[in-house]
Parts: C-alpha cells; sequence; structure tokens
C-alpha cells in the first residue's frame, strides 16, 4: 500500500508530545520495519480523541481508539500485514460489495424478498446530519471513554492515514481475514461510506470495528437500501446475530443509529 511520510517515526520531530505507549511494527512476516501506529500505554480519558487528532493531522496521523476485547489482544498481538494490503483507491466500492454480496446471499435465502440479485449502493440520506463528521467522533469517543463506560479501558492510538477509512488498511489490519483478505478492498467501501453518511472509523480490535456516523438513514426505507451493504461488508452482523432479515437489521442497528459495530468470526 502507498504510505504518507511517517511521523511515528521521530514524533518529537513532527511536534509531537505523546504520552507513554507503544510503537507497533510488528507484522505477519517480520518483514515489515516501518511503524504502523502508536498507542498509549494507559487508558484514553474523555478529550484525548479531539486532541490527538488536533495535534497528529499535520502531521498525517489520525486518532483511532483501540481495545483488547475478549481477547485481550492489543495491537502488537494482532495479526497486521501491510505487506499484502493493497491501495484503497484502486478499489471500486459498489464491485467490492457486489461480488460479496454475490457469495454470501445465498447462504441466506431468507435475508430478503426479492430474487436476491445485488440491490446496487444505497442513496445518500435524504437529510443532513446535526453534526459534523469529525466532531460528532470526537463526542462518541468521550462518551466510550468515560468512567463506568462498557469499553471504559480502550486506548487511544495513532496512524499514519490519508483519512479515516484508510486506517485499518494503512496498517495492514486482518481482523476479516475470514471474509476478505485485503481489507484495503473494505477500505474503498469505508471510503464510500465517509462520503454519503459521514462515517468515521472510531474503534479497532483483533476481529471488530465501530464506526461514529454523522448521517445516518433516518428512514426505513434508506436503512433497509444500508442493510444490503452492511450484509456484504459483514456478513456475520447477520448470520451471527438474531437479526434474521435485512428489515430487521435496518431497524434495529441503522435506522437513526450513529454508531455502526461490525464483527468478523
Amino acid at each position: 500500500m502507498a504510505t504518507l511520510p511517517n511521523a511515528l517515526r521521530s514524533p518529537a520531530d513532527a511536534g509531537l508530545e505523546l504520552p507513554p505507549g507503544t510503537l507497533v511494527d510488528t507484522t505477519i512476516d517480520e518483514t515489515w520495519h516501518e511503524p504502523l501506529l502508536w498507542y498509549a500505554d494507559g487508558p484514553a480519558t474523555p478529550g484525548v480523541w479531539a486532541e490527538l487528532r488536533t495535534a497528529g493531522r499535520p502531521a498525517g496521523l489520525l486518532p483511532v481508539l483501540v481495545d483488547g476485547g475478549r481477547r485481550a489482544a492489543w495491537p502488537e498481538d494482532w495479526d497486521l500485514d501491510p505487506a499484502s494490503t493493497s491501495y484503497p483507491g484502486d478499489h471500486d466500492a459498489e464491485t467490492v460489495l457486489t461480488r460479496a454480496w454475490e457469495a454470501h446471499e445465498s447462504d441466506e435465502p431468507g435475508l430478503v424478498d426479492s430474487d436476491g440479485a445485488w440491490p446496487g449502493l444505497a442513496p445518500s440520506p435524504s437529510e443532513a446530519g446535526p453534526d459534523e463528521p469529525d466532531a460528532l467522533a470526537a463526542e462518541i469517543a468521550d462518551q466510550l471513554t468515560a468512567p463506568g463506560s462498557p469499553m471504559a479501558g480502550i486506548r487511544i492510538a495513532l496512524v499514519p492515514a490519508r483519512r479515516s477509512a484508510d486506517i485499518p488498511a494503512a496498517i495492514g489490519w486482518s481482523g476479516p481475514a475470514n471474509h476478505e483478505n485485503d481489507v484495503a478492498r473494505l477500505s474503498a467501501v469505508l471510503r464510500s461510506w465517509e462520503d454519503r453518511y459521514g462515517a468515521r472509523v472510531l474503534v479497532l480490535g483483533f476481529d471488530t470495528l465501530v464506526l461514529s456516523v454523522s448521517r445516518p438513514p433516518t428512514t426505513l426505507a434508506e436503512a433497509e437500501a444500508l442493510a444490503a451493504e452492511h450484509f456484504a461488508f459483514c456478513p456475520d452482523n447477520i448470520q451471527q446475530s438474531s437479526l434474521d432479515t435485512l428489515r430487521a437489521y435496518a431497524e434495529t442497528a441503522l435506522l437513526k443509529q450513529e454508531t455502526w459495530a461490525f464483527w468478523w468470526d
């Protein structure tokens, strides 16, 4: 994957004063010797996401929260594979989703009421969201890092990336490896969701992803159209849940929802 000049080689030279943390360059093939991300040694606190976005962006670094999760696996234990990851801009979001839909829709014959053909990309929501995407991401990050939050204990990280959607590809994240072995193709979809829905990559775990969404669908028809994309992007969101139709998933997980969560088995 194409990379940016990497301020993580020398944060001080980039004008960054980072708290104690860990630089991660551990990869599957052990041939990568470039810092992929930095993450703090201690739990994130409210305000830190916005603070590091302001400080890191001029140096080409974007914030993301990282989660050890149920596997107790922090980034140095993730199966990162940047050498095998392509560039998100080389892929078309609809092509990626169409191929995934065609590969998995037949596994769920009751998923849709139509003939099962790929329905196409959902249109952008008819109503603009009230929040600016990065402001909403900062607000939700504060909620997730507040004392008593179910995700309290997650940590803040910085990644060299051109845009939020590229964060998984920039580090060669392999969380969806059982579904897609080149995460840049999924980052191409995330780019499309950035453009249409104001999405931001907010939390990464070993095999989990959480987005903030500043322009979520506001009608059931919009949400159902988007649900097809979510199924193609992450079939486990439906196959491994009690939401066994696109309509049920749309009503519960998408309609007016400002966070989208994904998990790959």
